[in-house]
């Protein structure tokens, strides 16, 4: 029998598994490998590798249960699959097609010298399926959309063999031990699937109604397990669309519509970073590649570490610190201060979140940023910049959501908390918060840096 190997990286799962598929369908002696990639790996985000060990653990589980295992080696790829094509004689290397930019160089290296074929992809539709009628990509959300969804989703494939090829005699690494404190989210595909049936079971029916309230569970939390491709996100998109139909309420199918919208962002922004990956580096618009970012350490660590004085501010990027997550809401809140009432460069806080977030993925991240920043493809215009008092107001009406995260501020009065420099003295008393020594006082007047904010991104328009 000839030997295959299955390359997996973005893809750890077995079910809607095209490379996994393309491999077993070949009848051979299968190899499933991850690599720890030094490059990949090098970075602080402790919380993301905990998460991602974890589902490599699961997959192995999985993958043992019928008759195989998942083989774990380190070092450069391109190093270690021509060591692996050595040692057992594979004639292919199947993996799912990446689209970031590192990801790219790394597959163009390792086909130079090795049999790699890619199939499939991180995404509903590849990058290069949807493009505009003269060839070019997509720039713009709205068309983008249109042109997803004129595309047939292929029917996912969830058949698997109850016993997997035999797998040669070969070494395998052990993980590497992170504590994962987050204790969200539940590594692995098993857990991924449970979760979208819940949330399509439940949230999905008011999901255009509360996504964006911090102090409500309205979001479906999968974004970790479609970063790794824990989930499937054709699996994900193809169930949707079925409720979709299946539902005769008006509600049910415009939370589930909204939901879905959700998936075309997320192809969206994997196919501005594949046709355009100079993003990763400088801002989409070239007219906002120059600007002159004001810099300010102090500012900065106040901003990541939750002590602007803003409490929705603060308690979004304190959650962050605790859960390697973040509301999606509150990603714009915080982004909008960041870039437009502190003028500090957008890819400060996409560096952060990239250090944090479990579930960072750089298109997404890189195309959040850029769109709150103003300076991406579709992005926000300058003159959108979030009011943080008016934005918790509106999503955490109560301060549910701020008290459990600034609990400093557990005992300040509804019509306070939101605003808590303007309690009097007396309140500050009663209630045993002093502004400015028990929380600190808002580091900037968001009136005043709106305004400055407003006049600077116009000189930039203008030229």
């Amino acid at each position: 029998m000839s030997v295959v190997i299955w390359w997996t990286r973005r893809d750890l799962r077995l079910q809607d598994n095209e490379a996994l598929q393309a491999a077993l369908e070949t009848g051979g002696f299968l190899v499933p490998l991850f690599i720890l990639d030094p490059y990949l790996l090098r970075g602080e985000a402790l919380a993301r590798q905990a998460f991602l060990f974890g589902g490599l653990r699961e997959l192995d589980t999985e993958l043992r249960k019928r008759g195989s295992q998942l083989i774990i080696r380190s070092g450069p790829p391109e190093m270690v699959l021509n060591r692996l094509v050595e040692e057992t004689g594979a004639e292919l290397i199947f993996a799912v097609h990446d689209t970031g930019p590192y990801a790219n160089r790394r597959d163009e290296r390792v086909a130079r010298i090795l049999p790699l074929k890619l199939v499939g992809g991180i995404t509903v539709h590849p990058p290069q399926a949807i493009r505009q009628p003269d060839g070019k990509p997509y720039t713009v959300f709205t068309p983008f959309s249109k042109a997803w969804k004129a595309l047939p989703i292929p029917p996912p494939r969830v058949d698997l063999p109850e016993r997997f090829p035999p797998l040669p005699a070969l070494t395998t690494e052990s993980l590497p031990e992170v504590n994962d404190t987050n204790g969200l989210f539940i590594p692995g595909e098993l857990s991924a699937r449970q979760r979208l049936e819940d949330f399509l079971g439940n949230d999905v029916w008011m999901y255009h109604e509360v996504r964006d309230r911090l102090d409500l569970e309205g979001t479906s939390k999968l974004s970790p397990y479609l970063r790794f491709g824990m989930l499937s996100p054709r699996l994900a998109a193809t169930r949707v669309l079925e409720l979709s139909c299946q539902v005769t309420n008006p509600v049910g199918q415009r939370g589930c519509e909204t939901w879905l919208n959700e998936l075309i962002w997320r192809d969206f922004y994997h196919s501005v970073l594949f046709h355009f990956p100079f993003v990763v580096d400088t801002a989409f618009q070239p007219m906002m590649r120059a600007m002159p970012w004001r810099h300010s350490e102090a500012e900065l660590a106040a901003w990541q570490f939750g002590q602007t004085g803003y409490p929705v501010v603060d308690a979004c990027m304190r959650q962050l610190i605790a859960t390697g997550w973040m509301h999606n809401r509150g990603r714009m809140i915080v982004a909008s201060f960041l870039s437009k009432d502190l003028l500090i460069h957008w890819r400060e806080g996409e560096r952060w979140f990239m250090r944090h977030l479990i579930d960072g993925d750089l298109a997404s991240n890189l195309g959040g940023w850029q769109w709150t920043a103003g300076v991406g493809t579709d992005a926000a215009p300058f003159f959108r910049i979030f009011n943080p008092v008016l934005q918790g107001k509106k999503f955490d009406p109560e301060g549910v959501f701020i008290r459990r995260w600034l609990p400093e501020l557990e005992t300040v009065p509804s019509d306070y908390i939101h605003s808590p420099w303007l309690m009097p003295q007396d309140i500050q008393r009663k209630c045993g918060v002093r502004i400015g020594v028990d929380y600190p006082m808002p580091m900037i007047d968001h009136a005043l840096a709106r305004e400055r904010a407003l006049r600077w991104f116009r000189s930039r328009a203008e030229k």
